[in-house]
């Protein structure tokens, strides 16, 4: 990987990655959000997550990653979810919450503070904006796995990357009756 500078690693974050995290996270909020509390415990498979434990896996480690920009230091439990948030829509409002809070802290970050080093389990060392697209990749292969999880649930699949069946079908619900 060759070595970016602070002004490119500033105006990469800035004209691209803000964009992009902003936009996925609403798409990862609609997915949190549709997975049906009565079936948390669902998993496809004996070696799959339960869709509570993706869902709540899904919401921590997105702001984990971009914690990790922000603070320098990737911390594997810097991030907890409350308790208190129990169903997939609370889970989600906390995400929202925290998503919007660590965008803006990484929007007023300095090209210098985006290119210092950051450890990573002691694996790789590489800097602080290339978590915010670790970050985004990790986040966007797990929110696949757990739309492919909420029809079998009863779940509706929202729109992601343009319109669902569902979400079409609610769309034409919606139409008035000529």
């Amino acid at each position: 990987m060759s070595e970016m500078s602070a002004e490119q690693a500033y105006l990469l974050v800035h004209n691209v990655y803000l964009g992009m995290l902003k936009n996925e996270s609403r798409i990862t909020r609609s997915v949190l959000a549709a997975v049906p509390n009565a079936h948390l415990d669902y998993r496809p498979s004996p070696t799959a997550r339960t869709a509570g434990e993706l869902l709540r896996h899904i919401a921590g480690a997105d702001i984990r990653f971009l914690k990790t920009a922000i603070d320098g230091v990737f911390a594997p439990d810097s991030v907890k979810i409350p308790e208190s948030a129990t169903t997939p829509q609370e889970v989600a409002e906390w995400y929202e919450k925290e998503h919007a809070a660590k965008l803006d802290a990484v929007s007023a970050m300095s090209g210098e503070q985006l290119i210092r080093t950051v450890d990573f389990r002691g694996v790789f060392q590489r800097p602080a904006w290339f978590f915010l697209q670790v970050g985004l990749m990790h986040t966007v292969h797990h929110r696949g796995q757990l739309s492919t999880y909420l029809r079998p649930m009863g779940g509706k699949v929202p729109a992601i990357y343009g319109e669902s069946y569902d979400s079409a079908e609610a769309k034409k619900a919606a139409q008035p009756v000529a």
